[in-house]
């Protein structure tokens, strides 16, 4: 296993585990030394942060999705649920950050006990909340596409850089990143994310079909 999987996986609670294929991304990300040690841990990115800086203009940028991968778990979960109820905290394991504004992806065992990926949106910027992934990888594919960050659901229904959804940046597709997906899985990369994203639900949002946003409602009560 690679460090930053060694990293994740202390994190995880009971009944939880790496899939995989995330522990392959985790080993190409390794391979290709897009990371950074700090005194918190490992940090995994999909591109070369000195190249995603360097080309950042205000119009456009490189690099695809940008998202971060690191050891958080449920540490920081009560602030954002505002209780530290062990039968809502103990089945997440935030293991990236999707946005600047502070929204996360998490591993998530649901109420018939399978783990999926979730989105947790900060609520002071993105109120993204809901299951992002069924599988491992369709998370891969997922942020493969090449949105700016994935934590905006307002963009899923368009592919990247649509003119029916202009942020003012222009982002250039991660094509390493996306070759690897492809090759490694055998998989194809949809043009837009309401193709794995079934229900982008928000936080709040009690007629949601999707369980992830149901269960947030229940245990935030």
């Amino acid at each position: 296993m690679t460090i930053l999987g060694e990293q994740i996986e202390r994190t995880l609670l009971p009944g939880m585990s790496i899939p995989d294929e995330l522990d392959e991304l985790f080993a190409w990300i390794e391979s290709n030394r897009l990371y950074i040690d700090g005194d918190a841990g490992r940090i995994g990115f999909l591109f070369p942060e000195d190249e995603l800086q360097s080309g950042w203009t205000e119009t456009e940028r490189p690099g695809g999705t940008d998202i971060q991968f690191f050891a958080e778990g449920n540490v920081n979960l009560s602030n954002w649920f505002a209780h530290d109820r062990a039968d809502a905290l103990n089945r997440l394991c935030v293991f990236a950050k999707t946005g600047a504004d502070g929204s996360m992806a998490a591993f998530w065992i649901d109420d018939a006990g399978k783990q999926c990926i979730v989105h947790i949106g900060s609520g002071s910027g993105s109120v993204l909340c809901c299951v992002l992934a069924e599988t491992p990888i369709d998370f891969l594919r997922l942020i493969a596409i090449g949105y700016d960050e994935i934590c905006w659901h307002e963009a899923f229904p368009y592919p990247p850089n649509s003119p029916d959804y202009d942020v003012g940046l222009y982002v250039y597709p991660n094509v390493r990143y996306q070759n690897w997906v492809q090759t490694r899985f055998g998989v194809s990369i949809p043009e837009r994310a309401t193709e794995i994203v079934k229900h982008p639900a928000e936080i709040g949002d009690t007629s949601s079909p999707d369980r992830f946003c149901r269960w947030i409602e229940q245990t935030t009560k």
